[in-house]
């Protein structure tokens, strides 16, 4: 029976009244002749699917044509195959969103093609409902097992194939907003759980560090307290030189706790960075070690611009430096350099004339902060774990090098961007 009276009378309908009798509409059957049908779409209802990509495999050419004039008008893409090899390799390459998959199929069947499906990592997840003229409990079941999530019984009827379509993809895209979710979930879970083992291990080694100073200078200032008026001004500033080392020291440690914080919450904007000021501010801050070990100094006439954030950069500096001085031979010669490399990056060092870095112990130095209470590092291992923190974040690279000879020394370097070749965004 054609159908074109009753879009005649719905057209009359909506003249009239300014709407359309949803309910005469979706009682016709769409079924007969949905071909001659022009605009369906427009006059009966707005597109529920769309976008969405459907592959239907069916060896019916007839039952493929209606059905996809049908579904056009949903707003579907719509993939046909008419074998269950060339299904195969449809939605291998193309990825529909769902199948409609029928079990009687030429060649290779509707529940063998199923089976190669879900056997493949690529096509596995997606939803595959039968189309079947088997009524038994058996085939259905058998469908279910391979891993349908639904069936369609012959003869096709259109609205409900557009009804399933609609709740297995709704229930498709659920499970996918779900399984993002779960992912971002466990992914900000195991954030948690580094920082947290970060932090811990953190804690341990700012503990470990500043019971000896801490105790230094309890012993020292309790000697004075109770010796003092006894000692000589000479005595009495040994002692309380002792007591602004260690003060010191203890403050250069609550200074690295308040940087490492600094470094992975700041949202920083990197800029070109003036080396030369920043080495002046570094030999600024370590000018009490420099002249207390006489220390020989050497820096460039010129630095090549890197892309960088200046208070960051002048922290790395004062590890290298210092580091250098504490370790260097005696008196301790600290030079400084950059070069710029092939991967449009400048490499800065610091190289001293100490006893050198066994190759075993310098697989050790730039190490997780999660391991520094694993290791005895020498007072290296806390302010250099930071400076990897700081340089990998700026979008560069550490490094240490030594032959382990003693007086030949060891070079610790890092890479910044540079700026005349790197079109920097920031971090």
């Amino acid at each position: 029976m054609l159908i074109l009276p009753y879009l005649f009378k719905i057209h009359k309908q909506k003249k009239r009244n300014g709407k359309i009798n949803l309910k005469l509409a979706i009682s016709l059957n769409f079924n007969h002749n949905i071909r001659n049908i022009e605009n369906l779409q427009g006059i009966l209802v707005k597109p529920v699917l769309p976008n969405s990509t459907v592959l239907i495999v069916a060896d019916n050419s007839s039952q493929q044509n209606l059905l996809s004039d049908y579904l056009i008008g949903f707003g579907l893409n719509l993939l046909v195959a008419n074998t269950g090899e060339n299904g195969l390799t449809m939605a291998q390459n193309r990825r529909p969103d769902i199948i409609l998959l029928d079990t009687d199929l030429p060649g290779l069947n509707g529940f063998e093609t199923c089976r190669q499906l879900k056997n493949n990592e690529t096509t596995r997840r997606i939803p595959i409902i039968f189309m079947t003229a088997l009524d038994s409990t058996v085939d259905r079941i058998r469908g279910l097992t391979l891993g349908a999530v639904d069936y369609i019984t012959k003869p096709i009827q259109s609205e409900e194939v557009v009804a399933r379509l609609k709740t297995h993809l709704t229930i498709q895209k659920l499970q996918d907003e779900l399984e993002e979710r779960n992912a971002s979930l466990h992914e900000e879970i195991n954030r948690r759980e580094d920082l947290i083992a970060e932090l811990d291990s953190f804690a341990h080694t700012v503990a470990h560090d500043l019971k000896n100073p801490i105790g230094v200078t309890m012993t020292h200032a309790q000697f004075l307290c109770k010796y003092g008026s006894h000692l000589s001004p000479e005595e009495f500033q040994k002692y309380a030189n002792v007591i602004v080392q260690t003060g010191r020291k203890m403050s250069n440690i609550i200074d690295e706790l308040l940087l490492l914080a600094s470094v992975r919450t700041e949202k920083i904007a990197p800029k070109p960075l003036n080396m030369a000021e920043i080495i002046e501010e570094t030999q600024a801050r370590l000018a009490y070690l420099i002249e207390e070990n006489q220390v020989d100094f050497i820096t460039p006439p010129h630095w090549p611009i890197a892309w960088g954030h200046a208070p960051w950069i002048e922290e790395v500096w004062v590890n290298y430096c210092s580091n250098a001085i504490k370790y260097g031979g005696r008196p301790p010669r600290v030079e400084l350099g950059a070069s710029i490399q092939h991967d449009d990056s400048i490499k800065f060092w610091v190289r001293d004339n100490g006893l050198g870095i066994a190759a075993e112990a310098q697989k050790e130095l730039f190490i997780p902060f999660t391991r520094l209470n694993q290791i005895e590092m020498d007072g290296h291992g806390l302010g250099l774990s930071i400076v990897q923190r700081i340089i990998e974040k700026l979008g560069g690279r550490v490094e240490v090098e030594s032959d382990g000879v003693p007086g030949q020394g060891s070079t610790f370097s890092f890479t910044l961007p540079l700026f005349d070749a790197t079109p920097f965004t920031g971090y």
